[in-house]
């Protein structure tokens, strides 16, 4: 038995195996609350070793896409304690991804249709989904954004620091915080987007201070050991870029090899499956020296990858060293029975994109399961 199939521990979380559900946003609970569909989409997967959740909004600022999850109402919270119990009931394992958008947002999103927040005031030349007056999902240009004043900043620290209390009061058995794919705290990290001239401007030491100050904060709320974070050093995901990908990231995890976190997850290359990605002029990164970096810093949570890998792939990184644990998105989409499936070496369903985001039970919670492999 290959050990990708092994049990282990991670951090304070015991799996039966290193096949992590990778966050999916879906589109399917409208009001920002969990509803019977995502209790029976999340119960499906719970063969899987971890279940990481769709991001899901810390607060309704926070929200950048409609009909995702929200972390910051007692319907959401008693939404996803429905899912928690389910998964749990079904032997898994789920955290729940904690998201502030920032920047990539619509002002009919946010509260008094304001305006979003971010490090800046640049709009992103990005999309998010809005849903149309006749029920109907479309995406649309993201609205200008305000530069955060320095003095909000603690706000949102908090923000994270109480949505962290609320899921593991609703049943998570740990956090995943949001760092990767060009949102708020990746806004803070990058400088092709981070345009301040405070203390959380201009160095790169200042440039990632925000993205501590949240772990911090969350790691004395609940543990480290229940604490994660998903990191993108070069996924171009909502206009993001960064002139020294590997300087920057290197400084990112020194600074988190401080705390005994239980996993950090890497989105290797741009989304989509190419982990060969690079950016204008920029080698492509070098994720082995990045975790080399780590290691030297004194850090020991789980390395999990992330991005196209397959079967054998996975097989090969895990049993090398050079993760501990394997995310898979999409094929998790269409394959509930997506670790039974590996195991044996069975063949995919295939994802319809069209259901991807939004809409019913279609393409959601009626992909083939197999009969059970003896």
């Amino acid at each position: 038995m290959a050990k990708l199939f092994e049990p282990t521990k991670v951090g304070d979380i015991s799996v039966k195996n290193r096949i992590v559900m990778a966050p999916l946003t879906r589109n399917r609970s409208p009001g920002a609350i969990p509803n019977d569909l995502n209790v029976e989409y999340y119960r499906q997967r719970a063969t899987a070793g971890l279940i990481i959740t769709e991001a899901t909004a810390i607060t309704h600022q926070g929200q950048g896409y409609a009909n995702v999850p929200g972390l910051y109402s007692k319907e959401a919270l008693d939404g996803w304690k429905r899912v928690t119990d389910a998964v749990h009931a079904a032997g898994g394992k789920i955290v729940v991804q904690m998201w502030h958008v920032g920047r990539i947002s619509h002002t009919t999103l946010q509260p008094n249709d304001g305006k979003p927040v971010s490090s800046t005031n640049r709009v992103a030349k990005a999309k998010t989904y809005l849903v149309n007056a006749d029920g109907t999902g479309s995406f649309a240009d993201t609205s200008e954004p305000r530069a955060l004043e320095t003095a909000e900043i603690p706000g949102i620290i908090e923000d994270y620091r109480k949505a962290a209390r609320a899921a593991i009061d609703a049943g998570f058995d740990g956090v995943e915080i949001h760092g990767a794919n060009g949102y708020l705290l990746d806004q803070f990290i990058r400088d092709g987007i981070n345009d301040r001239t405070d203390q959380y401007g201009g160095s790169i030491e200042n440039r990632t201070r925000l993205t501590f100050e949240v772990v911090d904060a969350v790691v004395k709320e609940i543990g480290a050991g229940r604490t994660a974070i998903r990191i993108s050093p070069v996924t171009p995901s909502g206009e993001s870029y960064d002139s020294n990908p590997q300087a920057t990231f290197a400084n990112v995890v020194e600074g988190l090899a401080k705390y005994d976190l239980a996993y950090i997850h890497i989105v290797e290359g741009q989304t989509g499956g190419d982990r060969d990605y690079k950016q204008g002029d920029n080698p492509a990164f070098d994720y082995k020296a990045l975790r080399q970096t780590y290691e030297k810093a004194g850090g020991k949570a789980d390395w999990m990858v992330n991005n196209g890998y397959d079967r054998d792939l996975a097989i090969e990184a895990v049993e090398g060293g050079r993760a501990e644990l394997v995310a898979f998105g999409k094929p998790f989409i269409a394959n509930p029975d997506l670790v039974e499936r590996l195991v044996h070496n069975l063949p995919l369903n295939t994802p319809e994109q069209s259901t991807f985001y939004g809409g019913t039970g279609k393409g959601y919670i009626d992909y083939p399961i197999l009969e059970k492999v003896a």
